[in-house]
C-alpha cells in the first residue's frame, strides 16, 4: 500500500495514542501530586511565577494527554502538549548551563522532551489532516 492509498480521516493508532497519552498523563499527575517539590525546582531554575506556571503547565499537559488518548479536539490537545514542551524544556533542562555533575541527567531529560515534542507535532499534523 502506498502513502497515497492511506486514509487521512481515521485517527492514528489507538495503541500509539494510548501509550503516548498515558505516559504524559502520568507525568502531569506526578507534577500535580508533588506541586511543592515541582514549584521549588522550577523556582531554583529561575522560572518566573512558578507557583502559577507549574500547576498551569501541568494542567495543560494533562488536558492534552486526555485529548490525544480519546482523540477529542486532537489539534488543541496536541498543541497543548507541544506548548508544554516548548515552554518547559529549555527552562527546566538547560544542560548547557548546569555543572558537570548535573549535565548528563539534564541532557537526557532535554532529549526525551525533544522527542515527545516531535511526537506531539506529528499528532498535530495528523489531526490537521482530518
Amino acid at each position: 500500500m502506498s502513502d497515497t492509498d492511506s486514509t487521512t480521516d481515521t485517527p492514528p493508532s489507538r495503541l500509539g495514542r494510548l501509550l503516548f497519552a498515558s505516559g504524559l498523563a502520568a507525568l502531569a499527575l506526578r507534577n500535580l501530586t508533588n506541586l511543592d517539590g515541582r514549584i521549588a525546582y522550577a523556582d531554583a531554575k529561575g522560572v518566573p511565577l512558578p507557583d502559577k506556571l507549574v500547576p498551569a503547565s501541568s494542567g495543560l499537559l494533562l488536558g492534552g494527554s486526555i485529548g490525544i488518548g480519546l482523540w477529542k479536539l486532537p489539534k488543541l490537545a496536541a498543541g497543548s502538549i507541544a506548548a508544554f514542551f516548548v515552554g518547559v524544556t529549555p527552562l527546566m533542562h538547560d544542560f548547557w548551563a548546569v555543572d558537570e555533575d548535573s549535565r548528563s541527567e539534564e541532557l537526557t531529560s532535554f532529549l526525551q522532551n525533544l522527542t515527545l515534542l516531535g511526537a506531539a507535532i506529528a499528532f498535530f499534523r495528523r489531526a490537521s489532516e482530518n
